[in-house]
Parts: C-alpha cells; structure tokens; sequence
C-alpha cells in the first residue's frame, strides 16, 4: 500500500521545509511540496501537520541477546523485543556481544537479529566480543564479514578494562587487518568497534596503530569514549587526526566521567568535527559499577529509549535539531557503510521514517514501509510479545 504524509516539517536530517512524502514498496517514492495520491490505488494518509519528519534511528551497538553476566548467572540482563526498539523511534539496530562469550555466542546473536528482521526492522551484526581471540560462525573474522551478509564488523572488543582478554599490539593489529580485508571481499565496512573501559592506556594501541601501520584510521570506531577524562582527551585527539568516535547514551550516575552534553561540547570546542562523532545506546548491556578492586558495586541496564532522550534532551539544551540528528541517522549509517539505504530521508532509500511532536516525543514510526507505531502506541510487536 501507498502511504502519503502530508505537511511534514521535514528534517532530512537537513531541513526541507514543510513536505508531503510518499512511500511503496519500503521505500521512499517522492518528496515534494504537495504531492497527490496515485488516482485508484489504495492510500493510506498520514496528517503530519506540526510534526517533525526524520529518519529513523540507527543504532550502531545494541545487545540484542542482553549482556552482563559480570556479578554471575543472575545478572545476565534480557533480551531485547521488537516494541522496545520501534517505541524508541530506532528502525536500524547493530548487535554485538559483551563480556559473556560462554553462555551467548555469535551464531545466536546472529539467529536474533534475523528475527527482528523479520519482525520488521532492519539487523546487522559484530562477530566477536570483548573477548580474544574473538569468536566467530566460520571460524574466522575475516570470512564471517565476507561471507554472511549481516555481518559489517568486529566489536565490541575491549580494551582498558579489566574484563578484556588483554590482547597484545600485534593481536590488536592483526585483527584490524583481518577485519579490514574482511569488509573489503564483502563489499562492507569492516568496522572494529572498540569497548572502552577507564584503564590507564586508553587508546594508546589505537593511537599507535594509525601511526605504525598502514591500516586506515577510520577502520576503528572507540565506544564509551566519555567514560573517564583521559579516555575523552585521547579520543578528541583521535578525532581530531581523522578518526570517529562514539559517544554513550549513559548517566554520569553510573561511572562516566562527562554527560553526552558535556563530552560533545568538549569535542566541537577542540575542533573534531560533527561527522565524525556518533551517538549509540549500549541497549540491554549491562551498566557496572566497580570499586578501584574490581568488586562489582551495583549494576543496571541500559535501555535503548536513551538514545531518543538524549537526542531530544541535547536538542533542549541548545543544539539545533539539524545538528544531534546526524549522530544517530546519517553518521552511523556511513560507519558502518549502509548510508546508501538507511540514515536519510531521501528518494529511493528505504521508508525507514519517524515523526516527531513539537516536544520531541516520538509520535509515529515507520519502518521499511510498514507502520510500527502511530499515535504513540505500539502498533507491531514481536512474535510472543504480548
């Protein structure tokens, strides 16, 4: 069915203006200033009128399968369902594994982003996990990204944190190139997406990577950058040598040194540029809070709705909505190298849409043509959600 929306302020992420929008087929099929409904084909309106119109969300590092596990079997947090993502205004989601490799495995991280798809967003995968050497479907990093079509990276491989297999200079470097050469077979980007944790090195392999070899430095996307002070320096001055960072939707509360206010204020200040900063959720991974011992003091989940709360929370505090939607639209989608598809409201990308209230709120989604939420409730829902 035709779906025509009418009077949008849209934001493609840019502003348009006010737009009709139609879509077929899962895509977007025309943008103009009026557009009329095809004459004797079903129609499905949409009144937009003092709603904002953007694309939908890309989350770049979600856990799909939950995460956890760090204070034993009982701290395994859950998995994610369909109504939680759409309800959040997200309609691209990127999974990965955390700490717990042993009971969680890339071949079930992979079987649960294939049921979101079919339930009606759009999945991608990281093999491996903080772990190393990294597990995988094939038994190789490099042929999991060629070969199996989800599959777009590495990560979160974790570096600086205590839960980290502690991989060598020379095991970090081979697994870049393997993801590198990986992506470059499969047509993908090869991403490797590195967890941050508050250890005194930081990114000082990452650093010295880029110097001493000839892997190119937007291969690396560092997560958690705003965990600790010394952290958010090296990864500014990693941006600002060319690199992305991606900055985590996550309370002080909880061990971060900077808000995402504050980290990205810091950034622009510095010069990094806005393309090259990201903004992603850590959904359903879990939260830890250490003591300076490793004792594990509390523990919560984050939820994916932070990805929209910041967003509108950044905006509220003086952003312009122009400037924070490129961070969870069209920034991660170049990441990670879908942006020929997702991040843009743009003819002939995939009818992956979000209307907005005059507060922000998320009113409707739209999701590869077909309606997820409207009015502010959820209108699909996973397959035994009830």
């Amino acid at each position: 069915m035709f779906k025509l929306i009418r009077n949008a302020r849209v934001f493609a992420p840019h502003p348009l203006g006010i737009r009709d929008v139609l879509t077929a087929a899962g895509k977007i099929a025309a943008i103009a200033e009026r557009l009329t409904a095809p004459e004797g084909l079903p129609v499905e309106t949409i009144d937009a009128r003092g709603k904002y119109l953007v694309p939908g969300f890309v989350d770049l590092h979600v856990h799909l399968l939950g995460g956890g596990g760090e204070g034993g079997f009982r701290t395994r947090t859950p998995e994610i369902q369909l109504s939680s993502i759409v309800r959040a205004g997200v309609t691209t989601v990127v999974g990965c594994l955390g700490t717990d490799d042993v009971t969680r495995r890339p071949e079930s991280l992979l079987a649960k982003a294939m049921q979101l798809d079919e339930e009606g967003v759009s999945t991608y995968i990281y093999t491996g996990s903080y772990q190393f050497p990294p597990p995988t479907i094939t038994g190789s990093v490099r042929k999991d990204i060629a070969l199996i079509p989800k599959v777009i990276g590495v990560g979160e491989v974790a570096l600086s944190d205590h839960r980290s297999s502690q991989p060598s200079y020379e095991e970090l470097c081979r697994l870049a190139a393997e993801a590198r050469v990986g992506g470059m077979i499969g047509g993908k980007a090869g991403l490797v997406h590195l967890h941050m944790g508050d250890g005194p090195r930081g990114l000082e392999a990452v650093l010295r990577m880029v110097e001493e070899t000839e892997i190119p430095i937007g291969q690396f996307l560092p997560t958690h950058v705003s965990r600790g002070e010394r952290l958010l320096d090296q990864a500014i001055e990693f941006a600002r040598r060319g690199g992305n960072i991606d900055l985590t939707a996550a309370p002080k509360s909880l061990g971060f040194a900077s808000d995402v206010e504050s980290a990205l204020r810091r950034a622009l200040d510095a010069g990094v540029p806005l393309e090259r900063i990201t903004l992603s959720s850590d959904s359903n991974g879990s939260l830890p809070l250490f003591d300076e011992h490793g004792k594990l003091l509390r523990l919560a989940v984050a939820d994916i709705s932070s990805l929209h709360q910041e967003v509108r929370d950044l905006v509220r505090s003086g952003f312009g909505l122009e400037e924070i939607l490129p961070l969870v639209t069209v920034h991660p989608a170049r990441r990670l190298g879908i942006d020929r598809i997702k991040g843009r409201i743009e003819v002939g990308l995939d009818a992956d849409l979000v209307l907005l209230d005059e507060e922000l709120n998320v009113d409707w989604v739209m999701a590869r043509g077909r309606v997820m939420v409207a009015d502010g409730r959820v209108r699909v829902k996973g397959t035994f959600e009830t």
